[in-house]
């Protein structure tokens, strides 16, 4: 709070019970009693939600409320939702579920359906009630998870005659376990006081959310502190012994989430779920329901993923299930047949682009290798078995998490419904100080989990490089040089969890003008006025040939344009490297770059690149073998306590 005394770095801020201390909120269910495995939900927590995530209007006329509806007479409305649908599918592949129950409480009169879809998208009705005069009354439906393998969902459609029907306490429930597994929260924030605030917030004003949870962990690495900020004592009071507020040296992600992760689980917590989640989101509450009943349920301990809306985008889906192309360096690819950036409100496509009369839903099941963390739920039985994550600082830490548990027997399942709202990835420049670990941390797991030719991955390297330095980016192709150096180093070079490397990579970007972002305004040195915006031409057919020939032209100094702007979607390679000087504008859309051609600084660079890569080609072997064996002591509690100084 403003005016206090700063916490000791590696202490808990606020005075809270150490988590171990805590009364458990695990608890022993009584025979009959139903887990809610997702509650019907008619509007986001937040004016910015789309209401038709949630419920839809077909005919006539409804309000909505967070967990009240009223559809007037003459009216019919569908849960068929990205919100209001139930994932039959997941639940019969992955849990012991064998059906699952409807509840709701109506006032009125109309028709309430329980429809199933299959894998294609077909509809059948599972069970539908006439109701007539009713005043609060509970009513319940009922569908066998049985036919649903493949894909399918379930949801609710409701009409009205000459009356109106009142909803209120919708909700999915299945069978219980005899022992509920709790579930902790671990935020991990870094210089987004603001952001974490909300997401706190949010927390605090859905007490059904919050009953599932037993502990909060925000663990904050940064200096503009959560705690700094007005209406924290009002978190903690809301949130109680909850809280667990943690101060420590910026570790990256994988030491604040690893940092909840130890917490929950040093004290031989097998019966618990850790829910890791970005600060940056907007939260919806209802997540961990629905990810901790499904891990309440599953088979056997598996780690339940939730899904990514696009923020700037909120009817935007980025993933139904993600899996890393080891081969190519890239993470975030999506499965096949898994819906892949769509507008969830918009018409499907068929395979030829062609509307097929339905939105897009994505009725099929699709597996995941893994799940990205902005909000996943791992097991305490696999942090056991797995360890805790490799300390790569930034970047690639989920990725190498959720194959590290897959190589164990771990499943992930990313769970449709299951959602919340992170900040778009496309409104962002690679061209940052955090592309040094995406890079090198690419090639780390890769070495782990891939048995990829050294060529391959060489000639991705030389690729990535060239196309930088012919777009005159070369503060980012000393970046990517220096994570292919740092790389060759072997293991050791994590010992300090990352936290030299940040510092090193932000010192060598600052020697490169390149890096830096001006105001489209104040571009230095160039008259706003006399730089026009040359647009790009079509995407080159023969992307290599027309590669080889920008090189050549660049070894003799040929150029089409002397100066030009141009837009963040026309910023290629192919077009770039035909200017002399260009002002670019930043992924960001929050200003532009101005890059000016250098050839001594690429025949420089390109020599460096050129050196590295035929290291690697020799050495990726051998250090294969050692990152390989030094993976259990990196993931090992002994290694992050020395690094959390504990």
């Amino acid at each position: 709070m403003p005016g206090s005394s700063p916490t000791p770095v590696g202490v808990a801020a606020t005075v809270q019970q150490p988590a171990a201390e805590a009364e458990t909120r695990t608890t022993v269910q009584e025979p009959g009693n139903r887990l809610v495995a997702q509650r019907g939900l008619f509007r986001g927590p937040d004016p910015v939600c789309p209401d038709d995530l949630y419920l839809q209007v077909e005919q006539g006329n409804a309000v909505r409320e967070r967990q009240r509806l009223v559809v007037h007479a003459g009216s019919a409305v569908t849960t068929d939702t990205y919100f209001g649908r139930f994932p039959a599918s997941y639940w019969q592949r992955w849990t012991v579920v064998n059906e699952v129950d409807v509840e709701l409480t109506l006032t009125g009169s109309g028709r309430v359906a329980l429809v199933a879809s299959d894998p294609a998208g077909e509809t059948r009705v599972i069970a539908a009630r006439e109701l007539t005069g009713l005043r609060r009354e509970p009513v319940t439906l009922t569908a066998a998870l049985d036919k649903f393998v493949d894909g399918g969902f379930l949801w609710l459609e409701i009409t009205t005659g000459d009356e109106e029907l009142e909803v209120e306490q919708l909700r999915w429930t299945v069978s219980a376990p005899e022992k509920l597994r709790p579930t902790s929260v671990v935020i991990c924030t870094f210089n987004r006081a603001d952001d974490c605030t909300r997401t706190l917030q949010s927390l605090g004003r859905d007490p059904e959310s919050l009953a599932v949870l037993e502990s909060i962990f925000v663990v904050d690495q940064g200096t503009d502190t959560v705690d700094s900020r007005e209406a924290f004592p009002e978190i903690q009071r809301t949130l109680g012994d909850r809280l667990r507020y943690i101060q420590q040296p910026n570790l990256g992600g994988a030491g604040g989430f690893g940092r909840g992760m130890y917490e929950v689980t040093e004290h031989g917590a097998a019966d618990a779920n850790v829910l890791l989640m970005d600060d940056d989101v907007l939260c919806e509450p209802e997540i961990a329901i629905r990810l901790t009943a499904f891990a309440n349920r599953t088979t056997e301990p598996t780690i339940v993923g939730g899904q990514m809306l696009r923020l700037l985008h909120p009817t935007v889906l980025l993933a139904g299930a993600e899996y890393a192309d080891f081969a190519q360096l890239i993470p975030g690819k999506v499965v096949k047949g898994a819906l892949n950036d769509v507008d969830l409100l918009a018409e499907e496509l068929d395979d030829d682009g062609v509307p097929t009369g339905r939105v897009n839903r994505g009725d099929r099941r699709v597996d995941a290798d893994y799940n990205a963390w902005w909000s996943c739920l791992i097991p305490a039985e696999v942090v056991g078995a797995v360890g805790l994550p490799l300390p790569l600082f930034f970047q690639w830490d989920d990725v190498e998490y959720g194959y590290r548990a897959r190589a164990n027997g771990f499943a992930t399942v990313t769970l449709p419904g299951a959602g919340l709202w992170h900040a778009d990835f496309d409104w962002k420049d690679l061209d940052k100080w955090n592309e040094y670990f995406a890079v090198r941390n690419a090639l780390i797991v890769s070495a782990l989990h891939a048995e990829i030719e050294p060529k391959q991955i060489a000639r991705v390297l030389l690729s990535r490089i060239s196309r930088n330095l012919l777009s005159m980016e070369y503060g980012l192709a000393a970046t990517l040089i220096k994570s292919m150096g740092d790389f060759l180093k072997g293991p050791d070079f994590l010992h300090d969890g990352g936290a030299a490397a940040a510092k090193e990579i932000r010192e060598l970007r600052s020697a490169y003008p390149d890096t830096v972002m001006h105001p489209a305004s104040e571009v230095p040195g160039i008259k706003a006025g006399a730089v026009p915006i040359v647009q790009a031409g079509a995407t080159p057919s023969h992307a290599r040939l027309v590669l080889l020939k920008r090189l050549v032209h660049l070894a003799m100094g040929r150029t089409t344009h002397q100066l030009g702007a141009v837009t963040r979607k026309d910023a290629t390679w192919w077009h770039l490297s035909q200017f002399d000087t260009v002002v670019v504008t930043d992924g960001s859309q929050e200003g532009v770059r101005l890059r000016k051609r250098d050839r001594a600084v690429t025949i420089e660079l390109g020599k460096e690149a050129a050196r590295l890569v035929r290291r690697l080609v020799s050495e990726l072997p051998r250090l294969r073998e050692e990152y390989r064996a030094a993976v259990p002591s990196l993931v090992s509690r002994e290694n992050w306590r020395r690094l959390y100084d504990l």
